[in-house]
């Protein structure tokens, strides 16, 4: 499960996996229906589908990483879910600072425990911290991100979009990530919400990453997503954050 199809990372790492829904953004859980599929396949990892379940044994995975990789931590669950330890984190972050040559995104909806947890502990320098805003009712985390004291990326992914997000107070905001849905069951993205995001993100200086239109099109069309593919106005925004050297 190491190597991934995510754009903006190189690797995945999954010392937990399985979760809980949380908001709207849950709905249609990607992570939730590939534990099924990967259950339903005898992958040893995966017995407990999609239920939370801590995995010891991955936690010295990126130890064996040669090179310089973006790693997206959890990617199958939500590192700061509430059933998850703070002992059990305090082991992912050992890992974290034990390879400074990586640099690791951690991506919660449970922004208020993350917070939680970094008023007590130093968020290592190689860690970018982000939070999920998905809709309107999903702004209010950007203002918890904002107040986590680190010296590292703070950034948002707007994926699955599901509404207009409005006016962003985006200071302290170094990278957004926007995407549409994908599946069956995908809920359509306005091409107006995307270019209000992008608009915000040009005139403040940050870094944009347009990943995908996924299944409704520009045009308002239900197709495969291959088709629809990520061009934004005829062109393909994908920037990466840049900060004290990170990257």
């Amino acid at each position: 499960m190491n190597s991934t199809k995510i754009e903006w990372t190189d690797k995945t790492w999954n010392p937990i996996t399985g979760c809980t829904k949380y908001s709207s953004g849950c709905q249609n859980c990607y992570a939730e229906m590939m534990s099924n599929r990967l259950k339903a396949m005898h992958i040893k990892k995966y017995a407990n589908a999609f239920d939370l379940t801590l995995h010891s044994e991955c936690l010295s995975e990126p130890l064996n990483w040669n090179g310089n990789y973006n790693i997206f931590v959890c990617s199958m669950s939500d590192l700061f879910h509430e059933n998850v330890p703070f002992d059990f984190i305090d082991r992912i972050m050992d890992t974290i600072s034990k390879t400074p040559n990586h640099r690791y995104q951690i991506l919660t909806k449970r922004v208020e425990r993350m917070k939680e947890y970094f008023t007590t502990h130093s968020v290592p320098d190689n860690a970018w911290i982000g939070t999920t805003v998905e809709d309107i009712d999903a702004v209010y985390r950007i203002g918890i991100l904002q107040t986590i004291k680190t010296n590292s990326i703070r950034f948002i992914s707007c994926e699955p979009l599901l509404s207009d997000l409005g006016k962003l107070k985006l200071n302290k905001i170094n990278w957004i990530i926007v995407g549409g849905e994908s599946g069956a069951h995908a809920r359509p993205m306005k091409e107006e919400w995307v270019t209000s995001i992008r608009n915000q993100a040009k005139k403040a200086g940050i870094a944009f990453f347009f990943k995908q239109w996924g299944t409704w099109g520009p045009d308002g069309i239900k197709r495969n997503k291959k088709k629809n593919g990520k061009l934004l106005e005829g062109t393909i925004i994908q920037e990466m954050p840049i900060k004290n050297n990170l990257i």
